[in-house]
């Protein structure tokens, strides 16, 4: 088992650098260049391949094998950065990315995508039942530490690498990790997918969308993969806005959102999996994290009553600003534990699948997951504005006890 989650750990760590360069690092090099903040919220649009990767998935379930769509995704990464060390993002006062630059970040958001459909399947196909928890908390954990390394730790070597150097460590880093993905013995060793000596049954739409509805436990999990961060997902989004309105500085925010949330993150991620390592039962275990998640999320929406004042302040020495900041810490310790322990029962339920469903099967699950993390993240700025901040935050505390009921109608199965 250790040879395994340390393959996929340097693989989903790699996996992780291009959300990192483009939420962490893309959109301060565009601002500094004088982009708008409108300009600069837009190039998330460049995400879209994340949302179709149900379009490709059958493919890499029934053209050629996991480790060959993971070898050659991940070279095409690392040729796509290639490209775009010789592109500047914009150029001092320009109005807009260059639509060169966009066409080439379009690609690596593509690559990446297909790069996670391949990797995914692996995982699927690698761990075995007993496996699934400590492999869920390295793919979380190894995928956060990329992100964060993408953001945070490139941009703080901006002022010693230009932008060309940048990109060409990246695509040294991704050509190493395609020659690993091709030659580690742990992929080459697993059976070849079974051949199919006439159509695949379900290679039309709607068969396809029957069959991967037919596995045990898929509807029950696409239903709560696709609503169990909404409440989290809008608060995380306006608490950080809110303090930055009250007196909190942009650099301590940034701090305090961006390294101490990972370092948080991660710890309740390597948490969950030690539990589950112990033999805890995922349903279970999710069920008592979800209620220490809703009453966390309870005790921020009394704080924020208390912010909503006119006077409030969260000034260098006032409690508020210290309760906070603890509560931000706090909801991504939680937000960790929830999420790993998540993933290990997406997971299992691919695991049900005919093994020539499994990446498209994941991929649905994986895809649903990723639409309810956006939806409310970019909604919340608008239900805060119409309907004000105590009204939204209650609404979003409501939505964070529904995956609660929600576990009450879990199969067995499952469990």
């Amino acid at each position: 088992m250790r040879g395994k989650l340390l393959l996929l750990a340097g693989l989903y760590l790699v996996q992780g650098l291009p959300y990192g360069l483009q939420s962490g690092l893309l959109p301060i090099l565009l601002r500094a260049r004088g982009l708008s903040l409108t300009r600069v919220g837009l190039a998330k649009a460049l995400y879209a391949p994340w949302l179709f990767k149900l379009a490709w998935a059958p493919l890499v379930d029934r053209r050629g094998s996991p480790r060959a769509w993971l070898a050659l995704s991940t070279a095409a990464l690392g040729l796509v950065c290639g490209l775009l060390a010789a592109l500047p993002p914009a150029q001092d006062g320009q109005a807009a990315m260059p639509i060169p630059v966009a066409g080439l970040l379009l690609l690596l958001n593509l690559a990446a995508a297909v790069q996670d459909v391949a990797l995914d399947t692996l995982a699927v196909q690698l761990l075995e039942p007993t496996e699934l928890g400590p492999g869920n908390t390295v793919q979380v954990v190894a995928y956060k530490l990329g992100a964060a390394l993408a953001g945070g730790g490139l941009l703080a070597l901006l002022p010693t690498l230009s932008w060309p150097p940048l990109f060409l460590l990246l695509a040294a880093t991704y050509w190493l990790a395609a020659a690993l993905a091709w030659a580690a013995p742990a992929i080459r060793q697993r059976p070849p997918p079974p051949q199919l000596a006439e159509p695949h049954p379900l290679g039309k739409a709607p068969h396809l969308l029957q069959g991967l509805l037919a596995v045990p436990g898929t509807m029950w999990t696409a239903g709560f993969v696709s609503t169990y961060k909404l409440g989290e997902q809008g608060a995380g989004s306006l608490l950080p806005l809110l303090l930055l309105d009250r007196g909190a500085s942009a650099p301590e925010l940034g701090l305090w959102n961006g390294v101490g949330a990972v370092a948080c993150s991660i710890a309740g991620s390597a948490l969950a999996g030690a539990l589950l390592a112990r033999h805890w039962r995922p349903l279970p275990l999710l069920r008592s994290l979800l209620r220490l998640r809703l009453g966390g999320l309870a005790c921020q929406t009394v704080l924020l009553f208390h912010l909503d004042s006119p006077d409030a302040s969260v000034g260098p020495a006032s409690v508020l600003r210290g309760a906070a900041l603890l509560s931000l810490c706090l909801q991504h310790f939680l937000g960790g534990l929830v999420t790993t322990v998540t993933f290990t029962v997406m997971m299992r339920c691919s695991q049900r699948a005919p093994r020539a469903l499994q990446a498209t099967h994941y991929s649905l699950l994986a895809t649903l997951e990723l639409l309810g993390k956006l939806l409310l993240g970019a909604l919340s700025g608008a239900l805060a504005d119409g309907l004000g901040l105590r009204l939204c935050f209650s609404l979003l505390l409501a939505l964070s006890a529904l995956p609660l009921l929600d576990l009450g109608l879990a199969p067995s199965t499952l469990a």
